[in-house]
């Protein structure tokens, strides 16, 4: 009988599955996953063809339907429903749960030639059936799962979408506030830099709602134009509406001079989203009373705007850390945790790259580097 070969053969056809597996890839798993299923499955191979043997089939794991026309669900159709879930998570791919049955199969049939073990047609189908429910299962349930996963990641992805935007506004609308609250004082001429600066971040605030706009129109592949302008012109204009921010929040900035005629081609917006936020950040987490510092470094082919802080430096494995969504990462834990994120996302959109240095017990450094333009600037 074949259910008794099979019991009699189980360590054998376990650890041939196992090498076939080995042989085809290296299992992007732990092996644990690989050991589960072989042996659960084959231990319900054998006790089907026992039930089947005695004449038991309504006992046995082949799959069934109900009087109604339902699916009844079997010991069989259950691990390997737990199975299909278990190599999705580990890192399988569906033809590799498809492999993962028929490994089996192959082994019996080979350790069966070998031995001169006969195996009666009726056998051989339900073995066959049970690896096609078996399968069947598996791959439903892989599937379902994956269609879960990836909706999971459809949502987080939105809600990043969504937070970047929260986010952004915010903060244009935060320094108009700020700005506003200093005119209203009378200290300030309504068209001096104070007013410019609100009327700058209002302007702020409009293209952050056409950028949103225009997300629906990058999708079909419609890119938003460059522009050249000069670098120093555009940091004058960062740093008016900064150094509103570093009042309040207890520091100071300080803002070296910018080569003239130093020119970059980007999406201006973009860069004064990525500088913002890192100075914002800077302002956030910098000893009260120390200061920031703004600087600009240009090489005949690259331009780099540094924000240095001094917050003190960081601890071992954060920097990298501190680039992810949704990450606190000090005392203060107003905001999102998405400056840095867009700040990245910003200046790589944009062929640059974002990157810090740690000055240990001092602060840190955030460069952004990006290509220079060859064109005359624009103001």
């Amino acid at each position: 009988m074949l259910h008794q070969f099979l019991d009699a053969n189980r360590a054998e056809l376990i650890e041939r599955c196992l090498a076939k597996g080995l042989r085809r890839s290296s299992p992007p798993g732990p092996l644990t996953t690989l050991e589960f299923g072989i042996p659960v499955f084959l231990e319900q191979v054998i006790e089907t063809l026992r039930m089947e043997d005695r004449g038991n089939p309504s006992q046995s794991n082949l799959a069934r339907v109900s009087p109604t026309g339902t699916h009844v669900p079997t010991a069989l159709a259950t691990s390997a429903a737990k199975n299909g879930h278990q190599l999705l998570r580990n890192g399988y791919a569906v033809d590799q749960v498809v492999y993962h049955y028929g490994d089996l199969c192959q082994s019996i049939t080979e350790l069966a030639t070998e031995k001169g073990t006969p195996v009666a047609t009726r056998e051989f189908n339900i073995l066959n059936r049970c690896l096609d429910d078996a399968i069947a299962d598996a791959v439903t349930e892989f599937g379902w799962q994956r269609d879960q996963l990836i909706a999971k990641i459809s949502t987080r992805a939105m809600s990043e979408r969504l937070g970047f935007l929260a986010h952004e506004l915010r903060n244009s609308l935060n320094t108009a506030i700020l700005s506003f609250a200093v005119i209203k004082t009378g200290k300030v001429s309504v068209g001096g830099s104070t007013s410019a600066v609100l009327d700058r971040s209002l302007v702020g605030l409009r293209e952050l709602i056409d950028r949103a706009l225009a997300e629906v129109r990058l999708t079909a592949g419609i890119p938003t134009p460059n522009e050249d302008f000069d670098v120093a012109v555009f940091i004058a204009e960062v740093q008016v509406a900064a150094a509103l921010e570093a009042g309040a929040r207890g520091c100071t900035l300080v803002v070296d001079p910018v080569e003239p005629g130093v020119a970059v081609r980007v999406d201006k917006p973009m860069l004064y989203s990525a500088v913002s936020n890192l100075l914002q950040n800077a302002f956030k987490f910098t000893r009260r009373g120390s200061l920031v510092t703004l600087a600009t470094r240009v090489t005949a082919e690259r331009v780099m705007i540094e924000v240095q802080d001094h917050c003190g430096g960081l601890a071992p494995g954060q920097a990298e850390a501190m680039f992810v969504s949704f990450q606190q990462h000090g005392a203060d834990r107003s905001g999102l945790g998405l400056g840095l994120s867009i700040a990245r996302q910003a200046v790589e959109a944009n062929g640059g790259e974002l990157r810090v240095h740690n000055l240990p017990g001092t602060g840190c450094v955030f460069t952004i580097d990006i290509p220079r333009s060859i064109q005359k600037p624009s103001s």
